[in-house]
C-alpha cells in the first residue's frame, strides 16, 4: 500500500451529495467525476471517470435511509477505487448506520455494527472518518484506523452565541441515562448544570417517561442527544420537563436527524421550541417544520480530510 497519495481526490455516493460538494468547496477542490446508479433490476453500479492511481481518495457517503442502498454504494465505490489502484482510501461516513446494533441485547441477536465494519474493511477501505458514533466502542470493531469526530463543538459554539451570558442560568438535559456522559461534557463546555430524564423503554421506538432527576423548575433547558429517529424519546422527555419538572422552555439538539416515521409530526406537536441538527444526514424540506434547523459539518470534515491527507494530527478537532 502507498502510505501517502500523490494527490487528493474526493468522491461521493448519492446519500449526501450536497455535503460532499460543500466539503470540496471549502477545500478548494472539485468533486471527483463518477457515476453511481442502479440497473433496472435494482443492482448498484459505480463508474469512475478519472484516474485515481496512487491518489489519496476520500469517499463521502452517509449510510442513512435508504440504508442498505447507501451502504452498498459505499462498498462498491470503495471496491472500484481499490481495483483502480488508489493509493489510500478513506471512507468518510458522517452518519454510520446500524450503529445501534452494537451488542447482543438478547439471545441470538446479531451484532450488525461489527458486520458492517467488516464489510467496509473487506471492500478495501484503509481508514474511516465518521462523526458521533452511537457507541464509541464501535471504533474497536474495525481493524483499520477510525477517526470519530465530535459534533459537540459545533453545538457549543451555536448555543454560546445564541444565549450568551444566559447560559449560566440554563440546564442541559440528558434524555436518558445512557447519554449522561455525553450530556455532562456538553454542559461543562457551556457552564450549565445537568439534569436527567429517567425513562423506561417498553419496546423498540417507544418509551415511558418516569421522572426528572435534577431541578429544572423555571429553567430554559437544552435536551442533548446523539440522534433523533422517531423522536418519541425526545418529545416525551420535553413533555416531562415541562409537566413534571416545571421547566420554562425546552430546546433540543442532536448530531444525526434520522427523523423516520412520525418524527416530524411529533416534533411539530411537541413542547420543543427548536430542534437543532447537524447535516450529516440531508436536511428535510423546510416547509415540513419550522422548528427544525441545521448546522453545517462540512467545515469540520474538510479540515479533518486535509489533516489526514497532510498526515498531521487531527486531535485539535476533538476538543
Amino acid at each position: 500500500m502507498i502510505s501517502h497519495g500523490k494527490d487528493i481526490k474526493v468522491f461521493s455516493g448519492n446519500s449526501n451529495p450536497k455535503l460532499a460538494d460543500e466539503i470540496c468547496r471549502i477545500m478548494g477542490t472539485k468533486l471527483g467525476e463518477s457515476e453511481v446508479g442502479t440497473f433496472s433490476d435494482g443492482e448498484i453500479f459505480a463508474s469512475l471517470y478519472e484516474t485515481v492511481r496512487g491518489s489519496d481518495v476520500f469517499v463521502v457517503q452517509s449510510t442513512c435511509a435508504p440504508v442498505n442502498n447507501n451502504l452498498m454504494e459505499l462498498l462498491i465505490v470503495i471496491d472500484a477505487l481499490k481495483r483502480a489502484s488508489a493509493g489510500r482510501i478513506t471512507a468518510v461516513i458522517p452518519y454510520f448506520g446500524y450503529a445501534r446494533q452494537d451488542r447482543k441485547a438478547k439471545a441470538r441477536d446479531p451484532i450488525t455494527a461489527k458486520l458492517v465494519a467488516n464489510m467496509i474493511t473487506a471492500a478495501g477501505a484503509d481508514r474511516v472518518l465518521t462523526m458521533d458514533l452511537h457507541a464509541s466502542q464501535i471504533q474497536g470493531f474495525f481493524d483499520i484506523p477510525v477517526d470519530n469526530l465530535a459534533g459537540k463543538p459545533i453545538f457549543v459554539d451555536y448555543y454560546a452565541k445564541k444565549f450568551g451570558a444566559e447560559c449560566e442560568n440554563m440546564m442541559v438535559v440528558s434524555p436518558d441515562v445512557g447519554s449522561v456522559s455525553r450530556a455532562r461534557a456538553f454542559a461543562q463546555n457551556l457552564h450549565m448544570n445537568l439534569a436527567i430524564v429517567d425513562k423506561r423503554r417498553q419496546k423498540a421506538n417507544q418509551c415511558e417517561v418516569m421522572n426528572v432527576i435534577g431541578d429544572v423548575r423555571g429553567k430554559d433547558c437544552i435536551l442533548f442527544d446523539d440522534l433523533v429517529d422517531t423522536a418519541g424519546s425526545l418529545c416525551n422527555a420535553a413533555q416531562a420537563l415541562i409537566e413534571v419538572g416545571g421547566a420554562k422552555s425546552v430546546h433540543a439538539c442532536a448530531s444525526h436527524g434520522v427523523l423516520s416515521g412520525p418524527a416530524i409530526d411529533r416534533v411539530n406537536n411537541s413542547a420543543i421550541e427548536e430542534l437543532t441538527l447537524l447535516d450529516t444526514i440531508p436536511a428535510i424540506d423546510p416547509s415540513l417544520s419550522s422548528k427544525i434547523n441545521y448546522l453545517q459539518v462540512a467545515p469540520m470534515f474538510s479540515e479533518a480530510i486535509e489533516r489526514i491527507y497532510q498526515e498531521v494530527s487531527i486531535s485539535k478537532l476533538f476538543r
